[in-house]
């Protein structure tokens, strides 16, 4: 659950970024404070419907996919995730109160969304880690744990940290460095 609710926190954040991006350069869309909400319907079609569509585009794709090159496939993939995009921006303006007028606050804010989202699949773990801690922190002060007292306990013995680190993997900290320095 921890998982979910980080990645769904951490895109969420980043959705909203991107909206405000998508109106502040786009003509004919206005996001606004809007963008709160229509975060919320780009993160859950992101996480559930965006992999269904891709598929289901994938499997009718497949099927006709018989003398493709690659330039040809990689064309028909792009194509394929730009109508998804599309459908997924039709329905963040139908369920929210972004509005969008004109063919181009249709057509080119799918093409932002899918380069914010190239964007955050290569940021993505560097968030998920930051929304993680973030997420532990608050669970340990409604909890009533403190994280400061772990971190303010004394420091342990270096003979009890090498013991400890034996136990995991059955090497001494020697036989460690011996094989770091063969591979």
């Amino acid at each position: 659950m921890k998982n979910g609710i980080v990645r769904f926190a951490a895109l969420y954040v980043f959705n909203v970024a991107v909206l405000l991006l998508i109106g502040l350069v786009s003509a004919g869309v206005s996001v606004g404070f809007h963008a709160l909400w229509a975060a919320v319907i780009l993160t859950l079609a992101a996480l559930f419907v965006k992999p269904l569509l891709t598929g289901a585009f994938r499997k009718a794709a497949a099927k006709s996919a018989a003398d493709r090159t690659k330039t040809g496939e990689k064309v028909v993939q792009y194509v394929l995730v730009y109508l998804v995009e599309l459908l997924i921006w039709v329905a963040v303006v139908w369920l929210s109160g972004v509005r969008a007028s004109g063919f181009w606050s249709y057509a080119l804010p799918p093409l932002f969304l899918l380069f914010g989202w190239m964007i955050y699949d290569q940021v993505d773990d560097k968030l998920r880690a930051k929304a993680g801690e973030l997420y532990d922190a608050v669970q340990g002060r409604v909890s009533g744990k403190k994280s400061a007292s772990a971190s303010a306990a004394a420091p342990a013995a270096s003979a009890t940290t090498e013991a400890r680190e034996e136990l995991h993997d059955g090497l001494t900290p020697e036989q460690r460095r011996m094989l770091d320095e063969l591979g």
